[in-house]
């Protein structure tokens, strides 16, 4: 069993959905890219950007590829399995970084398997893989204010307002992402599944 890792993260392609709610998750990733010292580039089997770099501590590291699917979310699923065909990782070395409705706005939640919840970019993975036995990091946004639907809500900005916890919520989801990696799920759990920000020392 390979000991790469491939980290998806989810979202819309294209300057106009880059700021929405919906792509969290391609934040995240791009968070994770910069601690490897990583740049993304076109990958030439899948329809993707992909970052290949290791993390951990020396003689510790884990290899690991950071993906954003050029698809549309609710295509995500294409690209995913055609990079862990191309590497050869097995669905339990996937962790899918993505928006989460019913999660509190800036609260995250890590795990691993479970259904989709409705979400279209976790559906097409699960539909692609034909398991949902995958890791997922839960990046809440909280749900939709009076009765806006919730498919336009996930496709708006940000308020200027939620800025600041937006950049916290990417950075801390980019933690607990190389925490469940190097020292396990429910390390990771312990220290990021309790609200907006917990102290992981």
């Amino acid at each position: 069993m390979s000991e790469a890792w491939l980290i998806a993260g989810l979202g819309n392609p294209g300057p106009d959905y880059c700021a929405t709610r919906h792509n969290v998750g391609y934040q995240a990733v791009e968070s994770i890219a910069q601690m490897v010292s990583g740049t993304f580039s076109r990958h030439k089997r899948a329809n993707a950007m992909v970052v290949e770099g290791k993390l951990g501590l020396p003689g510790h590291q884990h290899s690991v590829i950071l993906v954003q699917p050029l698809s549309f979310m609710n295509e995500s699923g294409g690209p995913i399995k055609a990079l862990m065909q191309f590497y050869g990782i097995p669905a339990d070395h996937l962790i899918a970084l993505h928006d989460e409705l019913d999660i509190p706005f800036t609260a995250l939640r890590t795990k691993f398997g479970g259904g989709d919840n409705g979400h279209n970019g976790l559906k097409s993975i699960r539909k692609s893989l034909g398991t949902g036995d995958f890791y997922r990091v839960r990046m809440g946004i909280g749900r939709p204010p009076g009765r806006q639907e919730p498919a336009d809500f996930v496709l708006k900005p940000f308020a200027a307002a939620e800025r600041a916890g937006v950049a916290d919520l990417v950075n801390r989801a980019a933690d607990a992402t190389c925490m469940l990696i190097t020292d396990g799920l429910e390390r990771a759990q312990q220290v990021y599944n309790f609200g907006p920000a917990k102290d992981p020392s």
